[in-house]
């Protein structure tokens, strides 16, 4: 029994080498990968029979793609020592076997409510002061629903990262304390499905559907400094930046551009400007 630099048991490699050839194809494995857990103890092992079909074989961390940073056992992490935790949940148990993803669905117990509870605390969100949960992937109702339960746990946080979600309405969801907000590559079509950022400085709507400029005025009431809405339907309204100006008078800079002097002119007075009067 042979034992491997990283201290891996290699006994469970078993190779099938062909005699015609010194440089054998990797089809002709059979390998018996062990599946680690986060103390480098194996938890099962995964045999991978000979396949000829091309396709690759599944990593031995293949088992672990679904779960999210929590449930890995033996740790003691918590939501507000992290910026980019992975909230998105995986796909249900009928799926993951259609799939033939049947070794993920280990993980996939019933918890007692004492584990819930467990769990709660050590997700920590109520104290999470900044947090990064872009490019999450949320594929499925579920999914954009637990998105949900966690900004709804979002209390203390003063900057959020939401880039590239797919949402569509945040209405329901205040963040309190929030001073930064990114929300780039959604789907908001209207600024009624913001959340409620009473505290906000920084917010970044770039790249989602606004169409029209109605509801800004929403914003009228917060310390608003910094506000981008590059690539909305809205940009290309007339007198854009004088209408945003007007909306939000305490705004300092738009896309990026700081307020100009020529912002600050109501679209009548600087047509009226452009006349040229001939004597």
């Amino acid at each position: 029994m042979s034992e491997s630099s990283s201290g891996l048991n290699t006994s469970c490699f078993r190779f099938c080498t062909s005699q015609s050839s010194p440089c054998s194809d990797l089809s002709n494995l059979d390998i018996c990968l062990p599946v680690l857990s986060p103390r480098n103890r194996v938890i099962h092992q995964i045999h991978q029979p000979s396949c000829d079909s091309g396709i690759a074989s599944p990593l031995p961390s293949d088992s672990f793609k679904y779960l999210t940073w929590h449930e890995l056992e033996e740790h003691d992490v918590q939501g507000s020592q992290i910026h980019c935790p992975r909230v998105r949940e995986g796909p249900s148990e009928e799926e993951c076997f259609l799939r033939g993803e049947h070794h993920t669905l280990y993980a996939k117990k019933q918890l007692t409510e004492k584990e819930k509870w467990e769990q709660r605390l050590q997700e920590d969100w109520e104290n999470c002061m900044s947090l990064n949960l872009s490019y999450q992937d949320l594929g499925d109702l579920y999914q954009v629903g637990n998105c949900i339960r966690i900004l709804r746990r979002l209390i203390r946080v003063e900057r959020l990262l939401l880039v590239d979600n797919s949402l569509t309405d945040l209405s329901a969801i205040c963040l309190p304390r929030c001073k930064e907000l990114k929300l780039s590559k959604n789907h908001i079509t209207s600024f009624k499905q913001l959340p409620k950022i009473p505290e906000i400085h920084h917010l970044a709507l770039d790249e989602n559907n606004i169409e029209t400029l109605d509801e800004l005025s929403a914003l009228r009431h917060t310390p608003l400094e910094s506000l981008v809405l590059e690539r909305n339907p809205c940009e290309f309204q007339e007198n854009y930046r004088k209408l945003v100006f007007s909306k939000l008078p305490n705004l300092k800079v738009l896309d990026g551009i700081p307020k100009l002097p020529e912002d600050c002119l109501p679209p009548e007075t600087n047509f009226l400007c452009k006349i040229c009067t001939i004597l």
